[in-house]
């Protein structure tokens, strides 16, 4: 691979402007001078004032976008470098993820040559070692059980068997499920020995199956005595999860003896705490590919999490392929410098793009109902839909004055107008294809983060407000949405969205599942208002946050500094009202991809506040142990 003919340098300083100042250096690495060059970089530290800039013209930007001009007749010899400033800034800096995250120039005859970008510096702030995200951990009973499990009165015995297999009787179903869990080991741990076999072993202890309908459906029981061990559930995912739960104890005594243990005696009676047990996965600022969103449905189903929301559009693409509108999947998803969506969130020179074919949806779709995971795809509306926009025009209003209104990531007219009739002819064929594609009871339409403002300057929309006297970019919100609401209930799906859905009257709280993102104050708000909750707060849940306060810490801190102890001890319902906690349904975790440039990034910010979440959800209050968990959470696969 041929080093980067250009590397770009930064710093912030607090000085310079009211939230500090950037510093670049562009240093000319290649063996030929540069001159009459742009430089293009990505950045979530975005430029308000285009003015505020020293020894540079500040030409445009477009959300994360960030065109610069040299001085007139700059040359950069080989080995040199162009210092600039720039002031204007949106937001101080605070960690080294908070500059540039690609960069590219584009040269006198228009090539554009991919600029390497160093991480960022902050004047003032040295090098920190690496916090200790876990202390060394301790295990009161030596069992590697993940999430650890409602009850348990279990004896360790000093060995363990070779491996499990099913007892005589077993059913062809009971075969199955121990082939899924076999093979779910196998996936996530590919040098790790197998726990089970299909065929007796003298080597080996049985399990036998035993439906009890007196357990509830994704509850089991595991009795051990000598060789032999008892699985009761009433349910698919019961049984799954008692399966899984003895890989765990297995896995865990096989690879790390001195720790832990296989039981000999005794129960481990297990239940979770809630139904809604759920992660997220925002694949439009970064695509993954479809074995990676498999092997993630596997790392939930390991960790006993049985929802995966699935992120699919955003502005910066729209990654579900609809036959209806195959520009969706062209237009709606490449990013490049000479595309229609610009470069954001680390795009250099070379276009990107990625979307999942329908066959790709049904086959993680079938993956994840093997495993008791149920998908909720997300399709974002009204707001964040700058590439819809952007692959199908007609869906504006051409009236409509450009850059009326900027949502919060600094997009211009990002919000599908209610006004315009094709956008719900549009949304109709959309839907039309989603329920062929996802079986799950819910459709999540995002909801969320639409700009004040938006629409106000559209003749359509005015017109639209008049008519049916409402005023207000949020009460017209909500008269779209009720639409949607409609359109979800005869397709015989029920509407999930984030919490704003509620804003300007909002939908009717029936059939409605509202995610409460913000802060938890909201969603004991929401469950006021008669919404089933969701509890997912950016402040405990949300996984791009940064662990530490340390500069050279990687992530976003708009919602404050996440250490994987404050996941783990944060309780969602800690405040609720006895009367209402019916109302709230569950937690999830969400991964949002903007700083997620690596799968290193991914594992480092990902690890193990993931396994806190499904432990929160999973195990009792009371039962809950951070130095336990500290223990048992190494062993974890990632992705």
């Amino acid at each position: 691979m041929s080093l980067a003919p250009y590397r770009l340098e930064s710093s912030w300083q607090p000085d310079g402007g009211p939230n500090g100042r950037f510093t670049f250096s562009l240093f000319n690495l290649s063996r030929e001078t540069l001159f009459g060059f742009k430089l293009v970089y990505t950045s979530l530290t975005r430029v308000i004032d285009a003015k505020a800039c020293e020894n540079a013209t500040f030409l445009r930007r477009n959300a994360n976008f960030h065109e610069f001009a040299p001085p007139e007749d700059l040359r950069i010899e080989p080995g040199k470098h162009w210092t600039f400033t720039v002031s204007g800034l949106h937001r101080p800096a605070r960690h080294c993820t908070d500059g540039a995250k690609s960069a590219y120039v584009t040269l006198h005859n228009g090539k554009h040559i991919t600029v390497a970008v160093s991480d960022l510096l902050l004047e003032g702030r040295v090098n920190e070692p690496p916090p200790v995200l876990l202390p060394e951990g301790k295990v009161p009973l030596p069992f590697s059980l993940q999430p650890w499990p409602a009850e348990i009165d279990a004896k360790p015995g000093e060995d363990f068997p070779v491996v499990l297999y099913p007892a005589e009787g077993a059913t062809g179903d009971d075969v199955l499920a121990v082939s899924s869990v076999l093979s779910l080991h196998r996936r996530l741990f590919e040098s790790g020995h197998a726990p089970f076999n299909l065929a007796a072993s003298p080597q080996a202890f049985s399990v036998q199956f035993v439906v009890d309908a007196t357990i509830a459906p994704e509850g089991y029981k595991l009795e051990f005595s000598g060789t032999q061990i008892a699985l009761s559930f009433s349910g698919k995912a019961g049984r799954q999860y008692g399966l899984t739960s003895l890989a765990q104890l297995l896995h865990g005594a096989r690879s790390h003896p001195k720790t832990f243990r296989f039981p000999v005696s005794g129960t481990i009676s297990d239940r979770p705490r809630y139904g809604w047990r759920g992660c997220h996965l925002d694949v439009s600022r970064q695509f993954y590919p479809t074995a990676d969103v498999k092997r993630l449905i596997d790392i939930l189903a390991w960790l006993k999490l049985n929802i995966f929301h699935w992120h699919l559009t955003d502005d910066e693409a729209w990654r579900l392929e609809i036959k209806a509108y195959p520009q969706l999947t062209t237009t709606g998803v490449l990013r490049g410098p000479d595309e229609s969506l610009l470069p954001q969130l680390g795009n250099s020179a070379d276009p990107v793009g990625g979307f999942y074919s329908q066959d790709d949806v049904r086959n993680v779709v079938a993956h994840a109902a093997e495993l008791s995971v149920e998908i909720i795809p997300e399709i974002d509306i009204p707001g964040h839909s700058t590439a819809t926009l952007t692959a199908i025009p007609d869906l504006t209003d051409g009236q409509e004055a450009p850059e009326s209104y900027h949502s919060v990531q600094g997009y211009p007219n990002n919000a599908l107008n209610p006004a315009v009739p094709l956008t719900y002819e549009f949304l109709e064929k959309v839907l039309d294809e989603m329920v062929e594609l996802f079986p799950s009871s819910y459709l999540h339409i995002g909801g969320d983060e639409v700009a004040s403002g938006s629409w106000l300057a559209s003749p359509l929309a005015k017109k639209l407000m008049e008519k049916e006297g409402i005023s207000g970019t949020f009460a017209l919100q909500s008269y779209f949405l009720k639409r949607v609401k409609e359109m979800l209930t005869v397709r015989g799906r029920k509407l999930a969205g984030w919490n704003e859905v509620a804003h300007g009257g909002g939908v009717a709280a029936k059939d409605t599942l509202l995610m409460a993102w913000e802060n938890p104050q909201v969603g004991i708000d929401l469950a006021r208002e008669g919404y089933e909750v969701v509890m997912t707060p950016g402040q405990a849940y949300y996984l791009d946050m940064v662990q530490a306060e340390a500069f050279q810490e990687p992530g976003a801190s708009w919602a404050g500094t996440v250490p994987p102890a404050h996941t783990y001890a944060y309780e969602a319902e800690g405040d609720f009202p006895e009367e209402l906690k019916d109302k709230m349904k569950g937690v999830q975790a969400c991964i949002w991809s903007e700083h997620f440039l690596s799968r290193g990034y991914f594992n480092r910010l990902v690890f193990p506040r993931l396994p806190a979440i499904a432990e929160a959800a999973w195990t009792p209050r009371g039962m809950k142990d951070w130095h336990r968990f500290a223990a048992i959470v190494p062993l974890s696969p990632k992705l």
